[in-house]
């Protein structure tokens, strides 16, 4: 069975982006790109991966599934397919349908995650945010991977957006 992955780079306070969904007041860090790069170059976007000297295979992931508030900078850059190296989703009840053949919108996360999990391959699923979609997707999100930011937000977009539901993870390692 494949794995769900939250990748996503936080505030130490534990937020994904601005209140108003911006997440341009998280600096480009070396180190973190780096990470990135070299360990997982599939979440490079494709129009980023020469400047950064991504040109590997996809090492963890083949799909990536994100909400609208995550795609829609992508669309504000006149980028229909920012991930065109992975099969991608978009979670929206307002979007409509994709004018990109290579992008496909939805509606019903959990049951589009729970039939990526159920295919045959020997990579996973990332899920690229947002917090609703996150906090929606809880219960079948088996991995995190986060990127914590040296930055303070004070509000904003929440890593999980959701009802009080502790929820275990066994850590496996730190860097």
């Amino acid at each position: 069975m494949r794995a769900l992955t939250y990748f996503v780079g936080i505030t130490i306070d534990g937020f994904i982006a601005a209140p108003d969904g911006d997440v341009g007041f998280f600096p480009m860090l070396d180190d973190i790109i780096g990470f990135m790069a070299q360990d997982y170059p599939e979440t490079i976007p494709t129009h980023l991966r020469e400047q950064f000297a991504v040109d590997g295979a996809n090492k963890h992931f083949d799909t990536v599934i994100q909400g609208r508030s995550t795609y829609e900078p992508a669309l504000a850059a006149g980028i229909t397919s920012p991930y065109a190296h992975l099969r991608q989703y978009v979670v929206s009840r307002t979007l409509g349908a994709s004018t990109d053949p290579a992008v496909e919108v939805i509606t019903d996360p959990l049951a589009k995650v729970r039939q990526l999990k159920a295919e045959d391959s020997t990579l996973g699923v990332w899920l690229a945010g947002g917090g609703k979609l996150a906090g929606a997707l809880l219960p079948e999100i088996d991995e995190l991977v986060i990127k914590q930011y040296p930055v303070v937000a004070g509000r904003g977009t929440p890593m999980f957006d959701t009802d009080f539901e502790p929820t275990a993870f066994e850590l496996a390692d730190r860097k």
